[in-house]
């Protein structure tokens, strides 16, 4: 399997960019920012350079000169709602051992960004909404970054077999499905029916998906990581 969610390539002690150039890339992150904000509520097809122009107090060619379409922008917020899902949710997990508590890990912290963007929503999920029909650089962008995100879980699942966590006979895949599943399901109940009890629905399902397949030495593991999350 592809190595996917690479780890982030160290700063090069070089000589600082002109201000000039400092300034742009400052404007462009705010551009950026407050797009994924509008993007979050409003969906990517409620981007607009008009809209973005009027938010952050410029003039329309001065948005337009960072991304240069609004389709650029839209890919742009994609990518930039990408990094903060790896900052918050991938690279904090790789610090748990390999096996169940990493994949429980990755779960846990989904989990809690659901609950984040419970009154602003998921882009990967809305965005499969309003792009599931409409081929583009867009949709291919959208779809890029859920794939990869879904590789990592695999890879996940992978060593937590490979550790003796799950059963030799898990079939990856259909474990893969359902723990999405279980996400799409919360968004759904979290968001949509604002049931309160859906986080802890979700967390309950997943550990019974899990026990499905789990090892004694899987479980034991499992006992472990929770022992050490209450003693801290």
């Amino acid at each position: 399997m592809p190595t996917v969610f690479p780890p982030p390539t160290p700063a090069r002690d070089t000589a600082a960019p002109p201000r000039s150039l400092q300034k742009g890339q400052q404007t462009r992150s705010a551009i950026l920012e407050a797009a994924l904000g509008l993007a979050s509520h409003m969906g990517l097809e409620g981007l607009s350079i008009g809209a973005l122009a009027e938010l952050m107090g410029m003039s329309k060619s001065g948005v337009f000169a960072h991304f240069g379409s609004r389709e650029e922008l839209q890919i742009s917020v994609v990518r930039e709602y990408h990094a903060k899902f790896e900052e918050e949710v991938f690279y904090p997990a790789m610090a748990e051992p390999r096996g169940l508590p990493r994949l429980a890990g990755l779960f846990e912290r989904w989990v809690r960004r659901v609950a984040v963007e419970i009154d602003s929503g998921c882009i990967y999920i809305s965005g499969a909404v309003e792009f599931d029909d409409r081929p583009g650089p867009v949709r291919d962008a959208l779809a890029g970054m859920v794939q990869t995100w879904q590789d990592a879980l695999a890879r996940a699942i992978d060593l937590a077999v490979a550790e003796g966590h799950l059963r030799p006979d898990t079939e990856a895949a259909q474990l893969l499905f359902e723990v999405h599943g279980l996400i799409l399901a919360l968004h759904h109940d979290a968001r949509f029916l604002r049931n309160p009890d859906s986080i802890a629905r979700a967390r309950r399902a997943f550990d019974r998906v899990i026990a499905a397949h789990a090892t004694e030495a899987g479980q034991q593991a499992l006992l472990q990581r929770a022992a050490g999350a209450s003693a801290r």
